[in-house]
């Protein structure tokens, strides 16, 4: 073999530029820049310290040969043609791997499986000695690459990947590779920074990948100094002598590195359970003296008490998968902004992310943007110089948009209509309360102006609630189409409905007025923003209505004309309590008292909860799911009912068509559809409402009543069934006016018997 050889260098994409700058620091020769891949000339003492102390490749290829192929058996005579006794014993262990198309060659497997064929062959002895097949461990792993009618066959020296340094053995849900970490590390600076002494801190470190591999960079650690296994390691070419000389004085490099004064190096992790993890990691790679890991939230992030110490600040914070839960990040950004902007001045700050409009939100300009790849995801470094020349106190207007926001602004800051002095149920004066303090300086023009219109609405709402007694109330609903969404106030928490926007609206606009909202809300409704819970609202099918969108199991208990009940923010679509069905439920409690009453499709039973505390002789409420009569169950316990309740799981048609109970007062407040799989067919509720309602009707007690809504937009009540019972619509006296803006929400009726 001869002394100079081919090489090339693999990456992920988007570390070719990198790369190519490393591998020539070390050595490489006539080094040219390929998509994911770095190709130049070395000897071999250059390629074994490519293997050692390259941060960022993934293989280090040896070429062997490059040969053109115009089908299948140009590429089994090519490699044929190898003398393979040089590189391996017949009876060894091999493994292949083929990239690439064309030349007859579509299907890797295949190609892969003809290179095999070819070098078994040539080492098959007279006796059947034969090489194996060891696709983990292999003696020799070669890597085919055919490209544009070339073949070039290439020995890895590498092994199992670069990036897989033996240290993290514990992981956390979305691993950043160990290759990647140092990129983004190098590209934020960190080697000049930490020979200057600096500091390095990630507040989201997660298994403390950035800090490991941060610490090895200051302490002159050859990245794959304490691997054991080398794709080298069998091959008959091997230079032991040379590979030895080279880890010694890596190893001497690592000693000597490591008895310099340690920097400050920290990570802090909020989810407890990543913190042993994070800490195992550290200590296999050695590290343990150099790296300290505590558990602790973003917002209240601090580098370190020690004012006079500068460094980085680095994190890769999550992107969020669905919309919903990209909104709900935005706290997590801004708080990160809010830490650096307090508690970092003087430092740099790098924040990785694939959601740069996300990191938009911080409030704090970049200075420097670069593109890499997290696996398929593209993403973006951030690298931020933390002074107040970098804060964000607005954004930019055109004229037209400012004149707009403008004319927006003076109609919400409009004074509200002078009304009477509010009194209480008990006849005391209602105070109004204080007004919620705006940050100002933090807001954007079109998110100051939807502040404005929160906070007119909260002031002539509030106002209302309090002499209600209503404790769960919508403050908002898309009353702005721009900014399309509900906003419920349950008590102390925020629950945020997005509509799903048309396909006319520019999808990256949606996203900024979405974020421009939810960076209003807590300041305008002065909640905290760990009480937000955004959710999107879209059309529901199939069996998606159904959907858990979380399973955090956590219920909040709410008040509402006297009664008790369990909601739940997260979990569902909905919550638990349909706000706008509120003015029926309490007339419901107005009529109850000794009556027996039936609730269909009851949901979780809040409106027998009402009948109960209105004095009601029995309830009778029925729903297919489990999950929601067992809800339904808690909200009686809450209130101290028990008894006299009956929850039946069933469905509601074959449960009427099968009871033979007589009842005073029925609601029924349908779905628009169901398709559960313990219903025969579906239930569609204009297809099915006259049925249903001639059923329900049919279990109605002489005098009794019949409350019927629902909330499809479309829905026509059948005129036929005027003829055969008394029926009014009191749609208008069951919206109260936190859904006056909105009065199609439901349509609801009154039904006796003729």
């Amino acid at each position: 073999m001869s002394d100079r050889f081919e090489l090339f260098l693999t990456c992920p994409k988007g570390l070719e530029g990198l790369l190519i700058e490393e591998a020539v620091g070390l050595g490489l020769e006539e080094a040219r820049e390929h998509t994911s891949a770095v190709r130049g000339m070395a000897d071999m003492e250059t390629a074994y310290r490519l293997c050692l102390w390259s941060r960022l490749a993934n293989r280090v290829l040896l070429v062997l040969k490059r040969f053109p192929m115009k089908d299948a058996e140009d590429l089994y005579h090519g490699v044929l043609d190898i003398e393979w006794a040089d590189h391996m014993v017949s009876d060894g262990s091999l493994a292949v791997e083929f990239s690439g198309h064309g030349s007859g060659i579509d299907n890797t497997h295949f190609g892969a499986l003809k290179v095999k064929d070819a070098i078994v062959d040539k080492l098959r002895t007279p006796t059947g000695e034969r090489p194996s097949i060891d696709k983990i461990n292999p003696d020799l792993r070669i890597h085919l690459r055919l490209d544009r009618g070339e073949a070039i066959l290439s020995l890895d020296l590498s092994g199992h990947s670069l990036h897989q340094r033996g240290y993290r053995l514990q992981q956390g849900a979305a691993p950043l590779k160990e290759n990647l970490a140092a990129a983004i590390l190098i590209r934020a600076g960190w080697p000049r920074i930490a020979a200057e002494g600096g500091a390095l801190s990630d507040p989201m470190c997660g298994v403390g990948t950035f800090l490991v591999e941060g610490a090895m960079i200051a302490a002159d650690m050859a990245p794959n100094l304490n691997r054991e296994l080398w794709g080298f390691t069998t091959w008959l070419g091997h230079v032991p002598a040379l590979w030895k000389k080279l880890h010694a004085e890596a190893t001497e490099r690592a000693a000597i590195g490591m008895n310099k004064p340690p920097l400050w190096i920290r990570g802090y992790e909020a989810d407890p359970r990543l913190i042993q993890p994070a800490r195992n990691n550290i200590e296999r790679a050695g590290l343990s003296h150099w790296i300290k890991v505590y558990q602790g939230e973003v917002g209240t992030f601090e580098p370190r008490p020690d004012q006079n110490q500068k460094g980085l600040v680095i994190c890769n914070p999550p992107y969020g998968e669905r919309l919903g839960d990209e909104a709900s990040l935005l706290y997590l950004y801004q708080n990160l902004g809010e830490r650096l902007r307090q508690a970092c001045m003087g430092w740099e700050a790098a924040v990785f992310t694939g959601a740069p409009d996300l990191g938009k939100r911080m409030g704090i300009r970049s200075h420097k943007q670069y593109s890499f790849w997290n696996g398929a995801l593209p993403c973006k470094l951030l690298l931020i110089k933390v002074n107040a020349d970098q804060f964000v106190t607005g954004e930019r207007r055109t004229p037209e948009q400012r004149q707009a926001e403008r004319e927006q602004a003076a109609y919400d800051q409009a004074p509200a209509e002078p009304q009477e002095r509010q009194y209480n149920k008990n006849g005391n004066p209602i105070k109004p309360a204080p007004a919620p303090v705006v940050e100002q300086a933090r807001l954007s023009e079109g998110g100051q102006m939807f502040a404005n219109r929160l906070q007119k609405n909260l002031k002539l709402l509030g106002k209302w609630a309090k002499r209600e007694g209503v404790d769960c109330y919508r403050v908002y609903d898309a009353d702005m189409p721009e900014y399309s969404m509900a906003i419920d106030l349950y008590h102390d928490w925020v629950h945020v409905q997005e509509y799903v926007a048309p396909k006319s609206i520019d999808p990256e606009k949606a996203s900024a007025r979405m974020f421009d909202a939810l960076a209003a809300i807590p300041q305008a409704l002065n909640i905290d923003k760990s009480r937000v819970v955004v959710k999107r609202r879209e059309r529901q099918s199939g069996t998606k209505q159904y959907e858990r969108q979380s399973a955090q199991g956590k219920f909040t208990e709410v008040s509402e004309g006297g009664v008790k009940l369990l909601v739940n923010l997260t979990d569902y679509l909905d919550t638990g309590l349909f706000l706008d069905h509120r003015p029926m439920r309490m007339r419901i409690q107005k009529e109850a008292a000794g009556k027996r009453f039936l609730n269909l499709y009851c949901y979780t039973a809040t409106a027998s909860v009402h009948a109960a505390k209105g004095g009601a002789r029995s309830t009778t409420s029925v729903d297919l799911s489990k999950t929601y009569l067992d809800w339904a169950r808690r909200n009686f316990s809450l209130n101290g009912f028990s008894d006299k309740n009956r929850l039946e799981q069933g469905d509601v048609m074959a449960w009427l068509e099968a009871s033979r109970d007589e009842f005073d007062m029925i609601f029924i407040d349908p779905p628009t559809f169901s398709n559960s799989k313990r219903m025969e067919g579906i239930f569609d509720v204009q297809r099915d409402h006259v049925q249903l309602l001639d059923l329900a009707m049919a279990r109605l007690a002489p005098g009794g009543v019949l409350y019927f809504s629902n909330n499809f937009r479309k829905f026509v009540l059948e005129d036929n069934l005027s003829e055969r019972y008394a029926v009014e619509e009191i749609s208008d006296k069951t919206i109260d006016p936190d859904f006056a803006r909105n009065a199609k929400i439901h349509r609801a009726w009154k039904i006796t018997a003729r």
